[in-house]
């Protein structure tokens, strides 16, 4: 996931992109992911996991990309917890948040001795148009879509406590907002673009032990961590989830806000090529990212478009946008160690195109 920095000037740059739609989980256009009943999606920070896999359904068309989906049951919520949301240290400072143990993370377990740090960034204090005020000052309308800004999350209704939302995955050690602009839920939207990876005739290149065709997808290494991510972003308010995915990967991975006009256009028609044809939505919900909270969270919407020919976005030359110091085309393989819950999002979408992982 790349999960966006928010200081970045260009989220300022792209309302031409932004759909005139009010987001609302119907207008998504996405296909949710099915769960298994009783049992709520939960990102891991294990190498892999018991992940069982339906046959996927057909194609559900957008108003910018035709998606499909499988049913995946996760491991149960109390065998998920959240990791890298409870990282000693918080990104970005010098913040060291109190540390919560396995057993303490969810809020049904009593522990008044928890005393968390509180800390929203200096940038997000400054009140950018990204970021909410601080609540007292204002009071968003949680569980719902509160004017062009959506606060439902992927998982249900969350609950709120003094005012303030909690998050649904339990304890992390800080309250506040953190990096995260928004109070709760902030969305984000990750495209997983791949290709199959070739020899010098074009046919596929098997591994030498999976002996399955080795998938290669664009990455990015972010500036703000150095760690390498998918090239995603946050959906802006009133914007559909599709619309997102396209700019993110084209700002991104090909820079196409600072290529000549002639460029530019040859990027979006090989990027809307890509981008009408089918996509498997790999993953839709909470997301163990860094930077979450007591009081705001990361959740994303994860799909996968696959270059089959090699005759779209593959033969386009990559290049960083803002947020990208690097980017390159990388072998999926389960040895990658990636930003947040990326690894897990390339097993799910190597497991569906049968490849390497």
């Amino acid at each position: 996931m790349r999960v966006p920095n928010y200081g970045m000037v260009h989220l300022l740059l792209r309302r031409n992109w932004i759909g005139s739609i009010r987001i609302a989980l119907t207008l998504f256009g996405l296909p949710f992911t099915v769960c298994s009943s009783g049992v709520r999606p939960a990102i891991s920070c294990a190498p892999s996991h018991p992940f069982r896999f339906t046959k996927a359904i057909s194609p559900t068309s957008t108003s910018c990309c035709k998606l499909y989906t499988t049913s995946v049951r996760t491991m149960p919520s109390a065998a998920a917890l959240h990791v890298k949301s409870r990282s000693a240290q918080y990104p970005g400072s010098k913040i060291k948040r109190f540390s919560v143990p396995d057993d303490k993370v969810d809020w049904s377990q009593k522990w008044p001795q928890y005393n968390p740090v509180n800390y929203t960034d200096p940038a997000v204090l400054k009140k950018p148009v990204w970021a909410d005020p601080e609540i007292g000052v204002f009071a968003p309308k949680f569980n719902t879509v509160d004017g062009a800004v959506d606060r439902t999350g992927f998982e249900g209704t969350y609950k709120i406590e003094n005012g303030k939302p909690l998050n649904p995955h339990g304890r992390t050690g800080v309250t506040g907002r953190g990096l995260l602009g928004r109070w709760g839920p902030n969305h984000a939207a990750d495209p997983i673009v791949t290709r199959w990876k070739v020899d010098a005739k074009g046919a596929k290149i098997l591994h030498s032990v999976s002996k399955r065709p080795i998938l290669q997808f664009v990455a990015i290494k972010r500036k703000d961590c150095g760690e390498w991510a998918i090239p995603g972003g946050m959906v802006d308010p009133g914007e559909q989830v599709s619309l997102t995915l396209q700019r993110e990967f084209s700002e991104e991975a090909l820079n196409s806000l600072s290529v000549p006009p002639a460029e530019r256009a040859k990027i979006h028609e090989r990027i809307n090529k890509l981008f009408k044809s089918p996509g498997f939505q790999v993953y839709k919900g909470y997301v163990d990212d860094p930077r979450n909270t007591d009081n705001a969270w990361m959740e994303t919407v994860a799909v996968n478009f696959h270059d089959e020919s090699g005759n779209s976005v593959s033969e386009l030359r990559l290049q960083a946008g803002d947020d990208a110091g690097q980017v390159k085309w990388v072998d999926v393989d389960s040895s990658c160690a990636l930003y947040a819950s990326h690894s897990h999002f390339l097993e799910l979408a190597a497991k569906e195109r049968k490849a390497h992982w």
